[in-house]
């Protein structure tokens, strides 16, 4: 029974990844719902619904908390009540004059909805000026990953990703998930979303002090 509940859990998670926004998580539940109920084990069928309830109230929790999508917040004082309570939050410092900070958030608008654990926003600058002097950004884009109210890394710029204007959203993926703010909770654990590509025949760009390759919020 074990084994079937465990592939339920699976089953869940899966429906809740890389959904597209049109897609109706009741119809999705009632389906799960129903196989249970269908089930000629009387235990499975009571585990199984009590485990598939707990899944929906916490999608329910998370997509009100804005979990699972790419989110602007233009109240600083938001933006460091998250970065300090969430369990695990990735803030991109944007400044809307800069392509780079586009480019930054097309991939990370791309992964907010394959870790729905995980809160992922975009912070106009601007609107901050106390938490980017308090945090010393000085070049943009800069993305901070935060644990349980701790910085735990900052990807300032693509050098770390390829040093170029195009890369893989996997390559963002991999850097985040290396300080752990992408890890998901023990039923959601699973292989990265996205696969990188072999990189023969690519050559990566060298560092540069190109003007459009960095903005500086000192200048």
């Amino acid at each position: 029974m074990d084994t079937k509940l465990n592939d339920l859990a699976s089953r869940v998670v899966e429906s809740n990844r890389g959904r597209d926004e049109a897609d109706d998580d009741d119809a999705i539940f009632a389906e799960l719902e129903a196989e249970i109920e269908n089930d000629e084990n009387a235990a499975f069928r009571e585990r199984g619904l009590e485990q598939l309830r707990l899944q929906a109230d916490k999608l329910k929790r998370m997509q009100a908390n804005a979990y699972g999508t790419y989110s602007e917040i233009v109240d600083e004082k938001e933006v460091v009540r998250i970065s300090a309570h969430e369990p695990r939050c990735v803030i991109h410092f944007y400044h809307s004059n800069f392509k780079r900070c586009e480019i930054m958030d097309r991939h990370l608008a791309k992964l907010a909805p394959k870790y729905s654990a995980t809160r992922f926003l975009r912070v106009f600058v601007e609107n901050v000026p106390w938490l980017v002097q308090r945090l010393g950004i000085k070049v943009l884009p800069c993305v901070i990953s935060f644990v349980d109210g701790v910085t735990k890394d900052r990807l300032i710029g693509f050098e770390e990703i390829g040093n170029s204007d195009v890369f893989e959203t996997a390559m963002l993926e991999l850097k985040l998930s290396q300080s752990g703010v992408l890890q998901k909770a023990a039923d959601q654990l699973g292989a990265l979303s996205y696969s990188i590509a072999p990189a023969s025949g690519r050559n990566l760009r060298a560092r540069t002090t190109d003007d459009d390759d960095i903005f500086d919020l000192d200048d």
